[in-house]
């Protein structure tokens, strides 16, 4: 991101307030959509392996509960500030609007580099932070979920530090182990899903899928499953990265090979049968799809004029800044964003909080079945409103999860004009 673009939350407040005004919202509705309904900031104190002592910051934003209990992620970064956690909290709220599963907006984070804490360090630091957000979640209020930082072992770990107090409560989070009641299908969704959505935007923009080309930015549990996902598809993959380098092949990247590779060396760079590049080579090369799947404001004023991909889909939060979107827009290219693009998790994560609630379990083919039906519906309305106010795929997705939380909101009765 350049110094002329716009932090994150201003990006998202910005998309959020042109669905406001193509729907022709009042201030009052406004004003309460756009404003957090809850915002903690706590303490996390650790102790070090070495016997040092550590004290960490961390958050847990409540955006929006108009639609169901609280739902987000926990980001563990050393950029996961206030603002930081804000936009991520709203995205969330747009998110399972769109998606049309009962929840609403939240997102939690803690201002840490994972890396540089041992297990035990992390174990000690999540069960701290469970503690202090304690009194704010429930399986009826807010349901946490694993982010950018943290995977299906910390949310076992928050699963078992509510527990000590409340008592065996699966539900609590997602994103488990499916030993402890987590979903099966729930680790590929956010890539599914994601790749679920590129096949239906290439479809209706007439490109072939089978043979396609697709350049995948981060090989982590997001960008590894949708690069297995489209491959399955007949997309050719010919470029994928993550924060060490990428590697392209034009013929094709075999992502099978190379997700053996990562999951050895913990890296992409040196897969066989491919040839290294930079991370800003790749989102330069020229492909049919591009997947940003890492991090947030890859995509910047500084770099979009030299992005060659016919769709961009998010599978990333916010990894094209409102700037590049405007930039990216006027030259035809079609972004799919990251409140459609990457709804399969948060979808999933819904899955699995029914069959905890309902102790019952799904098995693989059922959830991933459920996945695409939910995913073309949202790509659908997301159409649908794009054909109703002639505008692309940000805009209509924003005003299609924007109204549907306005009007859960009137029916509470919070804004009664």
């Amino acid at each position: 991101m350049t110094t002329a673009d716009k932090p994150m939350l201003e990006g998202a407040r910005a998309y959020f307030e042109q669905a406001v005004g193509r729907l022709g919202l009042g201030d009052d509705m406004r004003q309460l959509l756009l404003h957090p309904w809850r915002e903690l900031t706590v303490a996390v104190p650790v102790r070090r392996d070495d016997g040092s002592f550590s004290v960490f910051t961390g958050f847990r934003v409540q955006h929006n509960g108009a639609r169901g209990p609280y739902k987000g992620g926990v980001r563990y970064h050393p950029r996961a500030d206030l603002d930081h956690t804000r936009a991520l909290a709203m995205l969330m709220s747009w998110k399972t609007a769109l998606a049309d599963i009962p929840f609403g907006g939240a997102k939690g984070g803690v201002v840490v580099d994972p890396q540089a804490l041992s297990v035990a360090e992390l174990n000690r630091l999540t069960r701290r932070y469970t503690s202090q957000i304690g009194h704010l979640i429930g399986v009826n209020r807010d349901i946490p979920a694993p982010d950018l930082g943290t995977n299906a072992q910390t949310m076992a770990w928050m699963m078992d530090a509510y527990g000590a107090t409340h008592g065996y409560t699966p539900g609590i989070v997602t994103g488990k182990p499916v030993e402890l009641g987590g979903s099966a299908g729930r680790e590929a969704a956010p890539g599914r899903g994601a790749a679920l959505i590129a096949a239906m935007a290439a479809r209706d923009l007439r490109i072939d899928i089978s043979g396609a080309t697709v350049a995948i930015q981060g090989f982590g549990q997001v960008g590894s499953w949708a690069a297995k996902t489209i491959n399955e598809a007949g997309a050719r993959v010919i470029a994928v990265s993550d924060a060490l380098g990428a590697i392209y092949n034009p013929n094709g990247v075999d992502v099978w090979e190379t997700d053996r590779h990562y999951a050895v060396n913990g890296t992409v760079k040196g897969a066989p049968n491919a040839e290294p590049i930079t991370n800003a080579e790749l989102l330069a090369l020229d492909c049919q799809i591009l997947i940003p799947a890492a991090i947030e404001d890859v995509i910047h004023s500084g770099n979009a004029s030299k992005v060659r991909a016919r769709i961009i889909v998010e599978a990333a939060n916010a990894p094209v800044t409102f700037e590049a979107d405007q930039i990216l827009n006027d030259r035809g290219v079609v972004i799919i964003p990251d409140i459609l693009a990457n709804a399969g998790g948060v979808i999933v994560s819904y899955f699995e909080w029914a069959q905890n609630i309902q102790e019952f379990r799904w098995d693989e083919q059922r959830v991933n079945q459920e996945l695409t039906g939910f995913m073309t519906r949202s790509y659908k309305a997301v159409t649908d409103m794009m054909r109703e106010q002639s505008t692309n795929h940000r805009t209509a997705a924003y005003s299609v999860a924007v109204a549907r939380v306005e009007r859960a909101t009137k029916l509470r009765g919070f804004v009664t004009s």
